[in-house]
């Protein structure tokens, strides 16, 4: 693994940190008609982050190296914006979840790819099944704002 990637991931542990936090703000702070099932999906959301979180960090370990495991680091590592604490409309909500959708699959995409050049097909893996369910999201979001 070259320092790109592993920057890379570092990145995204810490970034999938700060959005289990962010989401959690969505789903607390979220009103409007269809409230219970957007509270529902950004828990869904959150709950993914978490295993999407502990499988990057335990690759990173399978390839020896240490992941970022602390506040202080991730606030350091993440492209991440944090929210304020207040009434989220739904519309609002789905492009916030959105944005940051694209930014995840962006970076996964990105990583997938370095690894593939360093011939680390693991990894590859991993983030294609990632690279897979932010697509899947997207659409879902996409359908949800027309």
């Amino acid at each position: 693994m070259n320092t790109k990637q592993q920057a890379l991931m570092n990145q995204y542990v810490a970034d999938l940190a700060v959005l289990n936090v962010k989401f959690h703000n969505l789903h607390w702070n979220v009103v409007g008609e269809r409230f219970v099932p957007v509270h529902v999906y950004l828990e869904e959301q959150y709950d993914d982050f978490f295993e999407k979180y502990d499988e990057v960090a335990e690759r990173l370990k399978m390839l020896g190296e240490f992941a970022p495991a602390s506040m202080s680091e991730y606030l350091k590592l993440t492209s991440v914006e944090e929210l304020e604490n207040r009434d989220y409309p739904i519309a609002d909500v789905y492009k916030i979840v959105q944005a940051e959708f694209n930014n995840l699959k962006a970076l996964v995409t990105d990583i997938r790819n370095l690894a593939d050049e360093a011939g680390d097909f693991v990894t590859v893996g991993l983030m294609e099944d990632h690279v897979a369910d932010f697509d899947k999201q997207l659409w879902f979001i996409a359908q949800s704002l027309k």
